[in-house]
């Protein structure tokens, strides 16, 4: 992830389904503290300067340690649960005592699994706020595994044989930073929606697009207050190993791309196009009407939709969620970018 390489869906995934995930059965019910970063340290702390420094935990990031509820967890003592369940293969597997993790920070590979629970449970907490899964339908409501990979290479994932993300360990280590896991979870989101997306290149740019705005909208809610860096850039943290420039970002949502002039045949570039999109609805419409629109639509996408047909099925369906003055918003959005 962190060089912007993720494997886009191009398979059905078999959904697990996860007792407890519609409403909030017993095997499911339980709660434990863990700590974590909100959303990361160059977001909170506002210091473009801090550094991996081969997984140092040294005092600058102090502040940005949280201590915070992790919900929905099975009786077991790990991080299993309703919606995700935590593999590692870098050290021991995280267990709690009496309803806690221990506070580890970001020198144990424990804190990265107790991210990676907290960060996917919150992305579905947010798609629930929205309403799916009551007043609209469910979106993603099955548990997943999120993997900690010893992988060397800066790269994160979604398998979608198996409906599982994987996070790597180069540089940052990808589940340090909250953006990365959530974008993962974008691709779960769409596979589960339509299973096998993203089969041809502008339906592949459509779920990295998708990816990187749903990371900043999860973070943003999540966080409870602006972030000192700028709201539009994407992976503030996993950044700061692979970019010169200030801020640091492996992607934006607010840039300039307009289609077809800047497609260039790669989809994380070219899901700017779509991104910036899917910002400018969210500026529109509001955060829960234009990412409830944004969503919902995905419903209506073939696993090798065009920008085109894609942008449609959002107009429409902003049309019958809030009518005719949130469709033409939404339509201005998207003929801005030139898809429309």
């Amino acid at each position: 992830m962190g060089l912007g390489v993720v494997v886009t869906a191009a398979l059905a995934a078999m959904a697990v389904p996860a007792q407890g995930a519609q409403g909030a059965s017993p095997p499911y019910s339980g709660t434990a503290t863990g700590t974590v970063f909100l959303p990361s340290p160059v977001q909170e702390l506002g210091i473009e300067s801090l550094t991996d420094q081969k997984d140092a935990d040294y005092p600058a990031l102090a502040p940005a340690y949280h201590r915070r509820t992790l919900t929905d967890l099975d009786a077991s003592g790990t991080l299993t649960g309703a919606y995700v369940r935590v593999k590692s293969s870098t050290g021991r597997a995280a267990t709690s005592l009496d309803g806690a993790f221990p506070a580890w920070h970001r020198d144990s590979d424990q804190f990265e699994q107790v991210m990676a629970y907290y960060w996917v449970t919150t992305a579905q907490s947010y798609l629930q706020h929205l309403g799916f899964g009551s007043t609209l339908r469910p979106v993603n409501q099955r548990q997943i595994q999120a993997r900690i990979d010893q992988y060397g290479g800066d790269n994160s994932f979604f398998r979608e044989d198996k409906a599982n993300i994987t996070l790597g360990k180069g540089g940052v280590d990808d589940a340090e930073d909250a953006e990365v896991i959530v974008h993962e979870y974008g691709h779960s989101v769409q596979d589960a929606q339509v299973p096998g997306f993203g089969t041809n290149l502008e339906s592949g740019a459509i779920g990295e697009g998708f990816g990187d705005y749903l990371a900043v909208v999860v973070t943003s809610w999540a966080a409870g207050a602006p972030t000192r860096t700028p709201e539009a850039c994407v992976a503030d943290w996993d950044s700061v190993s692979y970019t010169s420039t200030v801020p640091h970002c492996l992607r934006r949502l607010d840039g300039t791309k307009v289609y077809p002039t800047d497609v260039q045949g790669e989809v994380h570039r070219d899901g700017e196009i779509w991104s910036r999109a899917l910002w400018d609805i969210r500026a529109a419409l509001g955060d829960v009407k234009g990412t409830t629109t944004i969503i919902e639509a995905q419903f209506a996408f073939a696993k090798d939709t065009s920008f085109r047909d894609a942008a449609l099925a959002t107009v429409g369906a902003a049309q019958r969620l809030y009518g005719t003055s949130a469709a033409n918003q939404v339509t201005k959005a998207f003929a801005a970018r030139g898809i429309l």
